[in-house]
């Protein structure tokens, strides 16, 4: 029992009840405010989905009548697990929503602060606290995992945020550290989320479930449902689970406690495009160059790509003819970049996919997956991509070594481009005064109310 007791459950459960980071940094502040701001943003956007309404029709068939949180930035209100749920698949809905740690945080994060924090009556400052607890779990649990889960089929943002959102709800709820204990190792057996579902409406459920799963771990730890306290790194538990080669390091101490958050570190990534973000630096190049060239689809002989393995086997749809499966194609990414010179939100459209200009071009890239040096900001990717643009004039254009994709947390996005893309993203939602949201978000730490974000 003692060294259950000292060990990463527990010294997570005591970070949780009592956080180390002393005096936030404003730049902690203003990076997790983005991530509220862009999810806010992708979560308006996708409210429309299909996924979503199929999950909202579930939820109304439970007959829950509670109705602690606010629905999709609208009036309509559902219980506090519920409305994350529902949210946060919304936010992931579009593959537009920001990215760190290999996953998408702020998709699983903020719904779940955000219903939390409207049950409980707590303001935005309590929110970004919370925001910042799960951010810091996740990223401790993250960087003890050496293999990159996706080329295991585990998709981060699933079994890593489940324990990520339990942590925040945990913490809003003031558990106490027993209470908070069993809730993270309930979280952990509720995590799951399987790669092989990118492309389906599964992925984006996978955040949602995340949110939920970690609301409803806290409730029933509250209410007296024990577990392991040891689940975490126990032989048999989540780390181990979660690592088929064993090299999870279940035994190092926490490296929660320098007061710093992890965030200030590893930042979020901001979406340019609403398409798995492995495609982005490529899709970075090939407009650039395709622009400087003043390309055609029709002149390039083939395209061809390196880049690293986990992101090509992210990438499993080389024949797309929806626009879901086109989220999860370097093929389409390409195709896409070349023949509209965009990817954006009017491009991932099924009539777009199945033009026959964007289907030839689809057939003339090559993916080379290099399995190489991982970039230490995103070890899930490589340190670089690459592409070549070989022409029918037999020229062949390179991109040299392609870097960070703009709007990565180390080549962040302008706070302009950052609104520009907030009111693109809202620009349908006429029953929402958007500036209002959007300026109540930049003020979030100040704001006495969650409940006061959405109100007209």
């Amino acid at each position: 029992m003692i060294a259950a007791m000292t060990g990463l459950t527990h010294s997570l459960a005591q970070f949780v009840h009592s956080p180390t980071f002393g005096a936030l940094p404003q730049k902690a502040v203003e990076i997790a405010q983005s991530g509220f701001i862009d999810t806010i943003a992708t979560m308006i956007a996708g409210r429309h989905e299909p996924v979503v309404a199929i999950v909202q029709r579930f939820v109304a068939a439970r007959g829950a009548t509670a109705a602690d949180a606010s629905l999709l930035g609208g009036t309509a209100r559902a219980a506090s697990a519920d409305a994350a749920l529902i949210n946060a698949t919304a936010g992931h809905a579009l593959d537009f929503d920001d990215v760190a740690m290999g996953g998408h945080p702020s998709t699983v994060l903020v719904p779940t602060v955000l219903a939390e924090s409207e049950a409980l009556g707590l303001s935005g400052s309590h929110a970004l606290n919370a925001y910042l607890v799960g951010y810091q779990v996740w990223s401790e649990l993250f960087r003890r995992e050496p293999d990159a889960y996706h080329l295991k089929g585990w998709h981060p943002t699933a079994v890593l945020g489940t324990i990520g959102a339990a942590a925040a709800a945990a913490h809003l709820r003031k558990l106490p550290v027993d209470q908070v204990q069993h809730a993270l190792a309930l979280a952990a057996s509720f995590a799951a989320g399987l790669v092989a579902n990118f492309g389906t409406m599964t992925k984006p459920l996978h955040a949602g479930r995340a949110a939920a799963a970690g609301i409803e771990a806290v409730r029933l730890a509250q209410a007296g449902l024990t577990a392991s306290p040891d689940a975490l790194e126990h032989h048999a538990g989540y780390l181990a689970a979660l690592s088929p080669q064993g090299r999870a390091d279940r035994q190092s101490p926490v490296q929660i406690d320098s007061g710093s958050p992890a965030i200030l570190d590893t930042g979020l990534s901001i979406k340019k495009y609403p398409i798995c973000y492995a495609t982005h630096r490529v899709i970075d190049a090939v407009i650039d160059l395709a622009t400087t060239h003043q390309l055609q689809a029709e002149s390039v002989r083939e395209v061809r790509a390196w880049i690293g393995a986990a992101q090509a086997s992210m990438l499993r749809n080389h024949r797309p003819v929806t626009g879901l499966e086109a989220k999860f194609s370097l093929e389409f990414a390409v195709a896409s970049s070349l023949v509209a010179r965009s990817v954006g939100l009017a491009e991932l459209t099924d009539n777009f996919v199945n033009r026959e200009a964007v289907q030839q071009a689809m057939t003339r890239v090559t993916i080379h997956a290099v399995d190489g040096e991982r970039c230490p900001h995103e070890p899930v990717f490589a340190l670089h991509d690459r592409i070549e643009i070989e022409l029918h004039d037999g020229r062949v254009l390179n991109s040299g070594n392609l870097r960070f994709a703009r709007g990565n947390a180390m080549l962040p996005l302008k706070p302009a481009d950052l609104r520009a893309k907030f009111l693109d993203c809202t620009r349908e939602a006429t029953d929402i005064d958007t500036l209002a949201v959007f300026d109540r978000l930049n003020q979030l730490r100040d704001l006495p109310q969650v409940s006061q974000l959405f109100r007209s």
